[in-house]
Formats: structure tokens, C-alpha cells, sequence
């Protein structure tokens, strides 16, 4: 059998120790990681080798020759553009005809018992082996989904957490027989596990995995490769280290001159001809390359060290890399993620602080003090966005040169010459933040149409308007005055996608910026009328026949945000007696703290029964969610004022579909089938309901926490056409919202939230979905778990903290209570 090893890719995510050599050279105790993939196929009498190359082949070809070195037969296919995995091993076909053949990364370290993988696949009859590794994230890998028999039922590649429901990921290892090349075009971009897999499984080929037992590492973070250094010293990993351990732990290759009475704490590895000096202390998970010196009183703790550097007197580095040929001189100091690219001189009394990028050919000046990064630099966070789009303390973590650099990034993936909007709240930082925004993008070669401090609906009607391809909204967090949310928007006025956002992080995490030439800086304008548009197209577009005859008194509650400024051009067209209060901008209290929201609604409930007013209304600073009190003064709460509208709408339209979040109670669609129209469950994502909206037979949506979706007018949240839209539907149906409220059933839909470290998330999952046996599972969000009696659970891990949230409804309290209890137990035991 062949082997097929692929070694094309040019490790992004590496930089900068990939920004001059390719990723599966890369050494990892001062061997690349392609040599020990090579020397584990030869282990396994698999000796006839194909190398797919791409990224600066000439390297890898020049390194492993015709392979007589390592005793075996080394072929390169060349692939002039990237074509993908599958693309990469077609592109080799002329060498993999007649016989089934083996598929491995070339970049990722493992130990995997091979000969056994290929006699499964053998004893299996399978078209194609997957080999399979249970990890802790499977967020970065993708999941394959296998039954009892090992037979694969389903694949999902680079899941978000609410997907996530087995922690069993693919390794990149394949066996496979020679006509699965027939599913893979010639010259195109094709990969295994998005396309080629899917289809056979879908023709009923049989696709099999193999869970492995051995060791296995996808080397493709700064992370991960520190943590394959430390992993091959532990000897968790069956690779050969060429050296000889003269004490526990302690590797010392031929040549190497380490003095006397040098402190060397195993494990750690010191190459070839290396030198390290009197009084010098070498730490745990060390490991130096060939002709490395290190000079006297220099400490070493988890650093990586590349071949011919050189570690001056007195430096002190701890969990980071030097790249080769670097001088690190006397007295420098480097923190945990520094990363220095090679041929690099950081000069005496430096300071790299933590997580610092330094590119290669570069020269950190005497005495530097480097901690915001001048060349490339990562944020050392999970992930740049959360729920709320960017988010952090008022100039702690977001700072005005962090907002000067996320727009930077925002305009660096868009094209020169477009247009964005930006707009704010009624806060002062907001408005301070903006400016750096604007500033950036107009560097960026970026049209701005600065919409000033605005309702965020309106902000997101004048971004979805044609011309403009983006925008941007400074926001202070809901529930938390001294932090802020900087949300970005696509080009219909919605939050950016995932796949958006993972975009715009990765040219944010590279400082990858583009700078427009002097006579490309772009303009900034100010949109006249931009309310009185808004005001214009609402009326016209949403349905308030009979409002005028009706008679409504209505009592408004702004909150002091800039809701506020939209009342003006609306109320007077609404045909409605309207008593407003906080109908101001309010730079004291920009946000709603629980306790300002629940003041201020319960002054609402008194103002609406002491007025005899037919309904009360809230808005939330921004004017994105809305509360409503009935006309008893009693709040209506956000998941039945959701029943409430859906009774509304669903009675009016009698047609179409709604679309709600899967955390939504059972009671909405008992609401909406009795008057003929369907749900369309969604993930609980605000993007993912958005998406759903654009839908032309969604006639409604909503998220149960004041968010509503009024489609006909505009696609994403918007506490004012909600306000409008309430107002026609109640005055059509003569009725108070207390009588509505009253004719819906009442729900018994609880929630809890169980904590969860992030290493153990995947295999919570993976427990959940086995202790659901033969029940009904939904995974649409998390894994949802229906009980013939109609009760459920959802189990889903929430995406930025470390806990698992938890959903139950039965058909009393009680019930729904022992399943929430059942369900929890299950979590916890998974994590224990």
C-alpha cells in the first residue's frame, strides 16, 4: 500500500514561524514534523511515499530529497494553485491507481497504529476508513458522527459549540480504495470531508471510521505546537528522539557542550553541537536546536529554541519560540506566547510581553518595551467576538487604539471604495470610540456615512439600503455602564456571520491592514433625513389600518436612550394618543441595569393603569427590544408578550411560517397551527434568526426576549416597528392584551446553567447524546431530546463562557422540573 502525505499548506495560523518556511518543516524536538509523520509510515512497512507540495515546495523537496536518507522511496506532486485535500491527492492519481492507498498530514505529530487502521479498513470491506480522535475542542476539526458498527452516518466540519454533539473529530488520516478518486473534478478545489464524503455516503457507499487509541496532534497553533514539544519530552508520543538521555527527561545530542554545573530540570532536549554555558538553567520542556548557544545565567522554561540562535547572559524566556539564526541579547526578557520569527536581533534589556509577534528580519531596539505589538500580535482570547459582537471594558480592553485597529481589520475585508455607516448610543465613549472607528476606515479607503447617535434599528435600515456594504455600532453593554459592545453589520443591516467574523479575526489577529494611498483617502458625509426615511418607510410598509379609528392610548417609555429621537417624526402619524416619558438622551445611565429596567417598568404599569391607557411600551436603550405592559399595568414578560404577538399575527395572516429560536416553548406552535401557520425552529444565534427571516414565507419572528422580527419592513430586530406593528394588530382585533394573554395555555419551560470547563464540553455532549438511547434527538442547536409524551430537553453549550445551558418543558412544573434535574446530573457526571 501507498502512502499519500500532504504538505502544501501554508500554515497561516503559524506565522510568523511559517512566513519563510512551510508548516511540515517545522522542527518539533529539532525534527520536522513531516520527517516524523515519514518515519511512522516507514515503521508501518508503508516505504512508497507520495508528497503533495505547494507552499514553498522547493524547501520540502531540497530537505527529504528522494527519501533514501530516511531508507524509503519519496515522490512530489506539485500543485500550482491550492486545490483542496481531495483536489491534492486527485492531482496525484497517476500513482494511486490499482490499489488502496493511505492519506496523512504531513503537519500534524502522531502515533497511531497504522497497520492496525489498515486492517480494519481491510476486514470492513470499507470504501474509505476515517481515522478518528476524541479531543477536548472539537471546534477547529470536523466532527464525524459513527454508529455502533463504525459506520459512518454523518459529517459536520468546524461546528459551533450550540453543533457540537460528539467530541469524536477527523484526524486527516484516510484509507481509501482508488475509485473514490472518481468523485474528485480534475483541477478543482474539492475536500474530503465537504464534499467528496458527503456524496458517497449519500450513493451508500460504505464510509467507516476508525477511532484511534495512539497519540495525535494537529500542530496548527502557537499553542499546539509548544504543546507537541512538551508532549514528544513526556514520551506521550511513540516518536524517536535522536539523543541520548543521560538523566530522566534529560536529552543531549552528539556534539552538544553543556557545562558542569549548568541547572538542566527535565524533560528537555538540547541539540546537535548546542552550548550552554556556566550558571545557565534550562527548564522543563526546553528544547534547543542545532548549534543553539545559551550564555551564562540565562533561564529557559518551556522555551523553544530554533537552530544557530543564540540566548544572550542574564535572559530570561519562558513559553516561547526563536526562530533560527536569532539573537536574543543579554538581559532580554520574552513572556508566555511571545513568538520570534528568524534572523531576528532583540537587543539588550528588550521586553517582549505576553503573546507578542515579531516577524522575521527584524531589529526590537535596546531597552523596548514591546507589549502592544508593532508587527503581529493576538489578543489571547478564545475568541474576538461574543453574543454582543466585541466587547470589554471602556478603555481597560477596548481602547481607542483597539478600535482603531478592529476597523482597520473590517476595512481590510472589504473593498476599496465602499461604504459603511457608523452610529453610537447616547454615551459618551461610544462617541469617543466612533471616532477612532471612523478614522480608521477612511485610512482604510472607506466611505463613512456617519448616522451620529441613532436608534440601532435605524442604523440597520440605513446599512441594508443600496449603496452601502457594511457598517459599524457602538453600543454600552446591556447591564454593565463600564463596558461596551462594538456590533458589525453586513450589507442587509444584520451581525456579521460567523464565517464573516472569523474573516475579519484573522486579519485582525495578523495586522494584515490595508492603508489607502494619499489620494484614496475616503470621505466622510452625514446623512440628512435619515430618521424621517425611516419614519416614512415604517408607516408605509407595516399595517396600521383601523389604528386611527380605534382610539388607542398608549403610554411610551424611551429609557432615556435614542429611541427617543425617532418619537418625534412618528408619533404624529400614528393616529394615537401617546404620553412619552424618558424621552431623552440620558449620558448618565446609557444602558439598563436590571434594577433601572425594573423601575422603570413598574413606573410604567402605574402610569398605564392611572391613565386607563390600552397597553404600556418600553423600549431598551437602543431601541432594539421591546417590553409591554397590558392594560392593567401588569408587565407582560418577554416569552409570553412573544405568545401574545404570535396569537396576533398568526390569527391575521393565517398563512406562512414564524421563525423561532429551538429554546422557545412547545405553546407557540400549538398558538400558530391553530391558525394555520407553521414554526421554523431556528439556533439561538441572533444571526441565525435574521437568516431565517429573509425567508419570503416568514411572516413573523422573535427571540422571547423582546427581540421581534417584523419582516415586511425589515429583517432584523427592531423594538419600534414591533411598537408599530403591536398597535395595528391590537386595534384590528378588539381586544386587550390581557384577554389575549389569558386565552393562551400557560407554559412550564424551565432553564438552568451548569458550569463546564472547556476541555470537557465535547465529551458532555457526546454523553448527552448516548444517555438519549432511541429518543427523538434534534440538533439543530445542542442536542434536543423529546420524550414520547412530548416533553424535552435542550442541552447546549453556551459559546463564550464555560457553562452548558439546559432547557426543559413539560406539561406541569413538576415534571418539567425532575427532567431539567435527570438531564443536569447527566452534564455533571459527564464533566466529573
Amino acid at each position: 500500500m501507498r502512502a499519500v502525505v500532504m504538505a502544501g499548506g501554508e500554515g497561516t495560523r503559524l506565522r510568523p514561524m511559517t512566513a519563510n518556511q512551510p508548516k511540515p518543516l517545522l522542527p518539533v524536538v529539532n525534527r520536522p514534523i513531516m520527517e516524523h509523520v515519514l518515519r511512522l509510515l516507514r515503521r508501518h512497512g508503508l516505504d512508497d511515499t507520495i508528497v503533495t507540495v505547494q507552499f514553498l515546495a522547493t524547501l520540502i523537496r531540497n530537505y527529504f530529497g528522494d527519501g533514501e536518507e530516511l531508507g524509503m522511496n519519496v515522490r512530489y506532486v506539485a500543485e500550482e494553485v491550492p486545490l483542496g485535500t481531495a483536489g491534492s491527492v486527485r492531482n496525484a492519481e497517476q500513482y494511486l491507481r490499482g490499489e488502496p492507498f493511505l492519506v496523512i498530514s504531513g503537519d500534524a505529530l502522531t502515533d497511531i497504529d497504522l497497520s492496525d487502521m489498515i486492517r480494519s479498513h481491510r476486514e470492513r470491506g470499507a470504501a474509505v476508513t476515517i481515522g478518528l480522535k476524541r479531543v477536548e475542542n472539537p471546534l477547529e476539526f470536523g466532527i464525524v458522527i459513527i454508529d455502533d458498527e463504525g459506520r459512518v452516518q454523518r459529517f459536520l466540519e468546524k461546528p459551533t459549540w450550540g453543533q457540537v454533539f460528539s467530541d469524536t473529530v477527523n484526524t486527516g488520516i484516510y484509507i481509501m480504495e482508488p475509485e473514490v478518486l472518481d468523485y474528485v473534478p480534475q483541477g478543482e478545489v474539492v475536500d474530503f470531508s465537504a464534499d467528496v464524503f458527503p456524496r458517497m455516503l449519500a450513493d451508500g457507499h460504505p464510509l467507516y471510521g476508525y477511532v484511534a487509541e495512539g497519540y495525535w496532534e494537529d500542530v496548527g497553533t502557537h499553542e499546539s505546537y509548544l504543546r507537541a514539544q512538551a508532549d514528544v519530552l513526556s514520551g506521550k508520543v511513540d516518536v524517536e528522539i535522536d539523543g541520548f538521555e543521560v538523566s530522566p527527561g534529560v536529552w543531549i545530542a552528539e556534539g552538544a557542550d553543556v557545562a558542569p554545573d549548568a541547572v538542566l530540570k527535565g524533560p528537555l532536549y538540547v541539540g546537535d553541537y548546542a552550548k550552554v554555558e556556566s550558571g545557565a538553567e534550562l527548564r522543563e520542556f526546553t528544547v534547543l536546536g542545532r548549534n543553539a548557544v545559551v550564555r551564562s545565567e540565562a533561564f529557559l522554561h518551556r522555551a523553544v529554541v530554533h537552530d544557530n540562535s543564540y540566548i544572550g547572559a542574564s535572559s530570561n524566556l519562558r513559553g516561547c519560540v526563536i526562530g533560527k539564526g536569532t539573537d536574543v541579547m543579554a538581559g532580554a526578557r520574552m513572556e508566555e506566547g511571545v513568538i520570534v520569527g528568524e534572523e531576528c536581533v532583540v537587543e539588550s534589556e528588550a521586553y517582549l510581553a505576553n503573546d507578542v509577534k515579531v516577524y522575521p528580519f527584524k531589529t526590537i531596539e535596546a531597552g523596548a518595551v514591546v507589549n502592544s505589538n508593532v508587527i503581529w500580535e493576538s489578543r489571547g482570547q478564545r475568541s474576538l467576538f461574543g453574543p454582543r459582537g466585541v466587547s470589554g471594558l471602556i478603555n481597560v480592553e477596548i481602547t481607542p487604539e483597539l478600535a482603531v485597529r478592529l476597523a482597520s481589520a473590517y476595512a481590510t475585508t472589504l473593498r476599496k471604495g465602499a461604504t459603511v455607516t457608523t452610529s453610537r448610543d447616547a454615551s459618551r465613549a461610544a462617541r469617543t470610540l466612533k471616532r477612532a472607528v471612523i478614522s480608521a476606515l477612511t485610512a482604510g479607503a472607506i466611505d463613512v456615512q456617519d448616522l451620529e447617535a441613532t436608534p440601532l434599528p435605524v442604523a440597520r435600515f440605513h446599512t441594508a439600503q443600496g449603496g452601502v456594504d457594511g457598517g459599524i455600532a457602538l453600543r454600552t453593554s446591556v447591564g454593565d455602564p463600564q463596558s461596551v459592545d462594538i456590533l458589525f453589520l453586513d450589507d442587509q443591516g444584520a451581525d456579521l456571520s460567523p464565517a464573516a467574523q472569523r474573516k475579519l479575526e484573522r486579519v485582525f489577529t495578523r495586522q494584515e491592514y490595508r492603508r489607502a494611498f494619499p489620494g484614496e483617502i475616503a470621505e466622510l458625509s452625514f446623512p440628512s433625513r435619515g430618521l424621517e426615511t425611516y419614519t416614512h418607510e415604517l408607516v408605509r410598509t407595516v399595517d396600521l389600518t383601523g389604528v386611527a379609528d380605534a382610539g388607542l392610548k398608549v403610554v411610551v417609555d424611551c429609557a432615556g436612550g435614542t429611541g427617543a429621537l425617532i418619537l418625534p417624526s412618528l408619533l404624529g402619524r400614528l393616529g394615537v394618543d401617546v404620553l412619552t416619558v424618558n424621552n431623552r438622551l440620558d449620558e448618565a445611565f446609557p444602558t439598563d441595569t436590571t434594577a433601572k429596567e425594573m423601575r422603570d417598568l413598574q413606573h410604567l404599569g402605574e402610569l398605564v393603569a392611572s391613565a386607563r391607557a390600552d397597553l404600556g411600551v418600553r423600549f431598551d436603550p437602543v431601541a432594539e427590544r421591546l417590553s409591554v405592559v397590558d392594560e392593567k399595568g401588569e408587565l407582560v414578560p418577554g416569552d409570553r408578550a412573544l405568545l401574545v404577538l404570535l396569537d396576533l399575527v398568526a390569527a391575521e395572516r393565517q398563512q406562512g411560517a414564524v421563525a423561532l429560536p429551538v429554546t422557545t416553548t412547545r405553546i407557540a406552535e400549538q398558538v400558530c397551527s391553530g391558525h394555520g401557520v407553521s414554526v421554523r425552529w431556528t439556533a439561538t444565534a441572533t444571526d441565525q434568526l435574521t437568516r431565517a427571516a429573509t425567508s419570503p414565507d416568514i411572516i413573523f419572528a422573535g427571540d422571547g426576549r423582546g427581540g421581534f422580527v417584523i419582516p415586511e419592513f425589515s429583517r432584523t430586530s427592531d423594538a419600534v416597528a414591533a411598537f408599530v406593528r403591536l398597535l395595528g394588530l391590537v386595534a384590528r382585533a378588539r381586544l386587550s392584551l390581557s384577554q389575549i394573554n389569558a386565552r393562551i395555555p400557560g407554559a412550564h419551560l424551565l432553564r438552568r446553567s451548569v458550569p463546564t470547563p472547556w476541555a470537557v464540553k465535547g465529551s458532555v455532549m457526546r454523553a448527552v447524546v448516548e444517555a438519549a438511547g432511541d429518543r427523538t434527538l434534534d440538533t439543530t442547536d445542542g442536542v434536543r431530546v423529546a420524550e414520547q409524551d412530548g416533553s424535552w430537553v435542550l442541552v447546549l453549550p453556551d459559546p463564550s463562557e464555560a457553562v452548558t445551558h439546559l432547557w426543559a418543558e413539560a406539561d406541569d412544573g413538576a415534571t418539567a422540573q425532575q427532567l431539567l434535574a435527570e438531564w443536569a446530573l447527566v452534564v455533571e457526571n459527564a464533566d466529573a
